[in-house]
């Protein structure tokens, strides 16, 4: 009764916690804004921009920096050498016959892997090629493969295998056009995506293989990419090596093969260096960790250095301004200075992550586009037109198609440029 007899002391207890919850609002409000990550282009991307605007490239471009792509070949070198494994470059990863030829010559290797009909066609143009497929193909385009490049070409690659269904298939293409078929079998070593999965399953298709007088079973190959993603990575590269064992001994029991004389392929860019360190393979595959896309940054590649960019041209920059909400701009770019500048460049919308300059992020309210994809950053990014950014891919293969000729840089200009393979899925 005595607060209802002073309405002054509630107005007084209501104001001291209205005031309380608009301090907490505050703070939370403050609590929860973003900082400015924006920033200059360091020392190398300002070379890199010099080297660029010199060369008259105002196009978006993908950029290849030769230091660092030597840099990577001498890592992987020099992880191999110790265990005498040879490397077989994977040509889905690294599609220009400069890029291919430069990492042949500095491993050295003749080893390739081809994932595709097309690009198969350009590596069997090389007579010394050792080709081993990386992905089974379907019978029709085997038996195109067989009719366009004849049957002694044909038997010189590595075709591989992973069904007995599959197997039948090459084998009467192979049969009626009295083509040799060298089969390398695909196993699953714990990522399965596909090939034999267990000992018995490969035994009866080695079975069936001796049954074919054109089939000559070549060896196995295992891909184990999914290792680094395993919460225990050590154990999961051990089960893989068991599953790899085992196979080896079947091929050994069934077709009394030595290893010695099989083609025992296994890794990949993520785990390369974990076989190098001990093995059931006698060779191992590379290809992404040459030129290190965003997601190849793991700890087994940490000798590696990201040696590929996309470059591009700054079209508009101008402040951020949302269509219809105008209004919500400021508040916006108060809980997120980083969205206070608005950078339109020259095409986007690629499978790659902005690197520079700092804090530049792509617009989830504006959205993706190829044609003038908008960027945003705080007002510490002092773009203006004309100036590039920069991105990283976050793979390479299909990506490296998407600009024309590659341009080499070599520390300090645009020394020359590569041709990417025709355009293939």
């Amino acid at each position: 009764m005595a607060d209802a007899k002073n309405p002054r002391r509630w107005t007084r207890r209501a104001a001291i916690a209205g005031g309380g919850l608009a301090l907490a609002g505050g703070v939370g409000v403050l609590a929860s804004r973003k900082g400015d990550h924006g920033g200059a282009h360091d020392a190398y991307f300002v070379a890199l921009s010099t080297a660029l605007r010199k060369a008259g490239i105002a196009h978006p471009v993908l950029v290849i920096d030769q230091r660092r792509l030597d840099r990577n070949i001498a890592a992987a070198r020099a992880t191999l050498k110790p265990s005498g494994l040879p490397l077989r470059i994977v040509v889905k990863s690294l599609p220009a016959t400069g890029l291919i030829d430069r990492i042949a010559s500095g491993l050295p290797t003749n080893r390739f892997m081809v994932f595709n009909g097309a690009m198969l066609e350009t590596m069997a143009a090389r007579p010394d090629a050792d080709l081993l497929l990386g992905k089974p193909l379907p019978a029709m385009q085997y038996a195109e493969f067989v009719d366009k490049a004849g049957a002694q070409v044909a038997g010189r690659v590595q075709w591989l295998i992973d069904t007995p269904e599959r197997l039948r298939q090459y084998a009467a293409i192979a049969a009626a056009r009295n083509a040799p078929l060298r089969a390398n079998m695909e196993i699953d070593v714990g990522l399965h995506r596909g090939g034999f999965p267990d000992g018995r399953a490969l035994a009866e298709t080695l079975d069936l293989a001796r049954t074919f007088p054109h089939v000559a079973v070549s060896g196995l190959m295992g891909y184990d990419a999914h290792v680094p993603k395993m919460s225990d990575p050590d154990e999961a590269y051990a089960a893989s090596q068991r599953q790899y064992r085992t196979a080896i001994g079947v091929l050994h029991d069934k077709l009394a093969l030595d290893p010695r004389t099989l083609t025992l392929n296994g890794a990949g860019s993520p785990t390369y260096a974990r076989h190098a360190a001990g093995t059931a393979a006698n060779e191992v595959s590379v290809g992404s960790a040459f030129v290190k896309p965003a997601d190849f940054d793991l700890d087994t590649l940490a000798r590696h250095a990201p040696a590929s960019f996309i470059a591009t041209p700054v079209i508009k920059a101008k402040r951020m301004e949302l269509p219809g909400s105008e209004w919500l701009t400021g508040p916006m770019t108060f809980l997120d200075p980083n969205a206070a500048r608005a950078f339109f460049i020259y095409g986007g919308h690629w499978l790659a992550t902005p690197v520079s300059p700092p804090g530049l992020q792509f617009s989830t309210l504006f959205g993706r586009s190829s044609n003038q994809e908008m960027l945003t950053g705080s007002t510490s990014v002092a773009l203006k037109p004309d100036d590039y950014v920069f991105f990283r891919p976050n793979q390479s293969e299909a990506l490296f198609f998407q600009f024309g000729d590659i341009a080499l840089f070599d520390g300090t200009a645009i020394s020359g440029g590569w041709h990417t393979f025709a355009v293939s899925a």
